[in-house]
């Protein structure tokens, strides 16, 4: 089959052309893989490790990841993303290996998107964003938490 007939079934059958499939790649956040060694980079830098817990087909978490968190992660932040009900391996912060959906019901996330902030060993060091905000108000919350966890990073 040529590439424009390719192209043409991808449409039709409503699947994303190449193009638009590397969009939504560039519109996703790293998967963790390896909490220990994130959470290290990232209080290296002074900085506490964001993890976004997030769901597959999540209109709100397509929304705080686009508008709020690729921004951030793109100026340095360090940001990663478990997914819920998903089985892809991933060692947890004493170097257990378990499943991003086992880390989900380990941290007792019921809604996506939340949002976590981590420190040292694995410490929760700002309250969790949960579920979706006003879109107008979703920065400032995050700033908040953020400045939360930076102060208690000091500590």
């Amino acid at each position: 089959m040529n590439r424009r007939r390719l192209l043409a079934a991808g449409w039709v059958w409503g699947l994303p052309t190449v193009p638009a499939f590397a969009q939504l790649l560039s519109q996703s956040l790293p998967a963790s893989r390896h909490l220990s060694q994130e959470l290290s980079a990232a209080n290296r830098a002074g900085q506490p490790l964001v993890v976004m817990v997030s769901l597959a087909g999540c209109s709100f978490c397509h929304t705080a990841r686009r508008s709020h968190l690729l921004p951030l992660q793109r100026a340095g932040m360090p940001i990663v993303q478990v997914d819920m009900r998903s089985d892809a391996a991933l060692n947890d912060f004493q170097n257990h290996v378990t499943t991003h959906d086992g880390m989900v019901r380990r941290w007792k996330v019921t809604k996506a998107p939340t949002l976590l902030f981590f420190g040292p060993g694995g410490q929760e060091l700002a309250e969790r964003m949960e579920g979706a905000y006003l879109p107008d108000f979703y920065g400032a919350y995050l700033e908040d938490r953020l400045s939360q966890a930076r102060v208690a990073l000091k500590r």
